[in-house]
């Protein structure tokens, strides 16, 4: 069974940038759905954004601020966040989606704040 592992979270300042890693254990195949999702304290876990093949799907919250994208050859995708709102901050958390069966990883927290 693969395991993910995300990596990259921390501490910024309002309008800073951070780069999310999410490294599988093994090839995921391009045509597997991938995805971040992020859960804030007392809110419900929402998606961020998806990727499948050349599909990419962002949430109307993070358009134009976030960049999903996926290296196939490394097995690891990311998510490219830039211009953060202190709203962001949550714990995000990397999704592979295998026809019924979802995996995912431990999260990795965000935290914007001046």
């Amino acid at each position: 069974q693969v395991q993910l592992v995300e990596s990259g979270g921390g501490l910024v300042q309002p309008g800073g940038s951070l780069r999310l890693s999410c490294a599988a254990s093994k090839k995921i195949f391009s045509d597997y759905s991938m995805g971040w999702y992020r859960q804030a304290p007392g809110k419900q876990r929402e998606l961020v954004a998806s990727i499948t093949g050349r599909n990419i799907n962002y949430a109307d919250s993070v358009l134009g601020r976030l960049t999903i994208s996926r290296d196939n050859a490394k097995n690891t995708m990311y998510l490219q966040m830039n211009t953060l709102k202190p709203e962001d901050t949550a714990v995000y958390y990397c999704n592979l989606r295998t026809g019924p069966f979802d995996t995912w990883g431990q999260g990795t927290q965000v935290t914007v704040s001046a």
